[in-house]
């Protein structure tokens, strides 16, 4: 599953034709696009959760609010459907209870389609692929072809976490370690309580770009068909709504747009 590059471009993603604290204010979208709206949404307020600490995908800032590619993908949807968008903060691991408790609408928040969400949520079409990649001191030992008696991190409930215990955890005296997220993977291996850490690409890069020195993204990277998608209630009409959106916002140019204001590329 390695050597595979990371699909930035959402025309390369083959399943699509058409998407990890507090809760945060709302934050609304504005219409850029009322030609085509999905016609059960328009005029709607459609509240979304995200993680809200998962940069570039979606982070928290200093004045409270959200950001990043997940949140703008969001208000440019709601803003096609021609519907008011409020987007909370929520821990992942409650991320999905919250969704069949009926706290919010939708999920957009960097969330993988697997089939252990499918027996529980619906997934619109991908609005994003990615790859995983090994972050590691690169003053290190460590091969990811050669790996024995290590510490290995990630983030629990994830896509990468799942590859980690699948593959790893009691295997040739590796160790996996899992955390609540990804920022908490990362002290420990800066601390050196962990010898690498599993994280998506676009992650990695970001933690990357300010902690340069001394680490590093090594080996292959790992293609495992990660595709990203807005998690809704099961047999939800909204799942429709969002498909159409994001088929529009994909092919007038603005899905790209947005990947590359946050992901430069």
């Amino acid at each position: 599953m390695s050597n595979s590059r990371l699909l930035w471009s959402s025309m390369t993603i083959t399943a699509a034709i058409a998407l990890s604290a507090c809760s945060q204010p709302a934050n609304e979208a504005t219409d850029t696009n009322a030609d085509a709206p999905a016609a059960d949404a328009a005029g709607k307020t459609i509240r979304i959760a995200t993680e809200g600490a998962y940069p570039p995908f979606n982070y928290t800032n200093a004045d409270g609010s959200l950001a990043g590619f997940d949140i703008d993908v969001a208000n440019a949807l709601c803003a096609q459907m021609q519907a008011k968008c409020e987007i909370v903060a929520q821990d992942w691991d409650g991320i999905i209870p919250g969704l069949l408790a009926q706290k919010y609408d939708a999920v957009v928040a960097g969330m993988s389609i697997t089939p252990e969400r499918q027996e529980k949520v619906d997934f619109t079409e991908p609005y994003f692929a990615n790859t995983m990649v090994w972050l590691t001191d690169t003053n290190s030992s460590f091969n990811p072809v050669a790996m024995k008696n290590l510490t290995l991190g990630g983030q629990r409930s994830t896509t990468p976490g799942a590859y980690l215990q699948e593959n790893y955890e009691g295997k040739d005296g590796n160790t996996v370690q899992l955390y609540d997220n990804y920022d908490n993977a990362y002290l420990d291996l800066k601390s050196g309580r962990s010898d690498a850490v599993l994280a998506e690409k676009v992650s990695a890069k970001s933690w990357l770009a300010d902690n340069t020195e001394g680490f590093g993204i090594v080996g292959d990277e790992i293609d495992n068909d990660d595709n990203i998608a807005i998690a809704v209630r099961k047999n939800d009409s909204l799942r429709d709504d969002f498909n159409k959106a994001l088929s529009e916002i994909r092919s007038n140019g603005e899905l790209a747009r947005l990947e590359q204001e946050n992901f430069g590329q």
